[in-house]
């Protein structure tokens, strides 16, 4: 398992995200993960899993250190004693003292940024988690935030795969020491019939999706595709053993632009 290092934080670049996941398919679906290898978990908590997650994470046998658990805080919570009060909820859903990264899932406008920081960093600093961020921030947000917040911003999460140019937003983070956490990383699944990407996979024996997992890891992303399916999570987890060249990466990073994106709601940012 490949690293990515960012502001004092080690995380795996393959993750299992959890979006959709529920009930005992969760619970079997991250525990098999956990045992074939993955050492990273993204949940949240208007998911409604974190529970699952956290039975998961025990019935594993995998001793807690070696998995790198996230959560994120959802917007209704973000008035400080109200990110504090719902943090320790989703630490007891998950039956750990800790997360290893707690993330502001979205931008909430309505409730001052450096208020949250403020409240995101005590938590970090009262041991709730080990390292802090932000998801879905734009670059304007993410220079706002580091500006305002008393302890190292640790990553952006945000939609990042090869039909989304997200330049801009991976070299914000890059000035500021903070890892890109890539979430719909295969495109909801739209990867599987490209014929680019299955194209470049023939000549290393690799799927369409490994070869797109392939491609963020070698930029330094961490990574964490959704499945549902347990047979897909040994192929998403499989691409440590080749390289794409430097002409196949400049062919799939020339497939990207800004109308690429499939997460978008009345409530999100003005996007780079």
């Amino acid at each position: 398992m490949l690293f990515v290092e960012a502001n004092g934080a080690t995380i795996p670049a393959i993750g299992l995200g959890t979006w959709e996941l529920r009930g005992r398919s969760c619970t079997r679906l991250v525990e098999q993960a956990i045992r074939l290898g993955y050492r990273h978990i993204d949940t949240a908590q208007v998911y409604e899993n974190e529970r699952e997650v956290g039975d998961a994470l025990r019935a594993s046998g995998v001793k807690r250190d070696d998995v790198f658990v996230t959560t994120k805080v959802w917007t209704t919570h973000f008035a400080p004693h109200d990110l504090e009060r719902s943090t320790k909820e989703s630490l007891n859903k998950l039956h750990l003292s800790a997360v290893d990264l707690l993330l502001l899932h979205w931008p909430n406008p309505r409730v001052p940024l450096k208020e949250t920081l403020g409240a995101l960093a005590h938590a970090k600093q009262l041991g709730l988690a080990r390292h802090i961020g932000v998801s879905n921030f734009t670059v304007a947000l993410i220079e706002e935030a580091v500006a305002a917040c008393p302890e190292p911003l640790v990553c952006d999460q945000v939609e990042f795969h090869p039909y989304l140019d997200q330049n801009k937003v991976k070299e914000a983070c890059a000035r500021n020491g903070m890892a890109l956490v890539a979430y719909s990383p295969v495109a909801k699944g739209r990867i599987k019939s490209d014929r680019t990407l299955a194209g470049i996979g023939l000549a290393y024996g690799k799927t369409a999706a490994q070869v797109c997992l392939r491609w963020l890891v070698q930029q330094n992303v961490s990574a964490i595709p959704r499945t549902s399916r347990i047979e897909r999570l040994s192929e998403n987890l499989d691409i440590f053993d080749f390289e794409l060249s430097s002409e196949d990466m400049a062919q799939i990073s020339g497939m990207g632009s800004a109308k690429g994106r499939l997460t978008d709601f009345g409530f999100s940012p003005k996007w780079d």
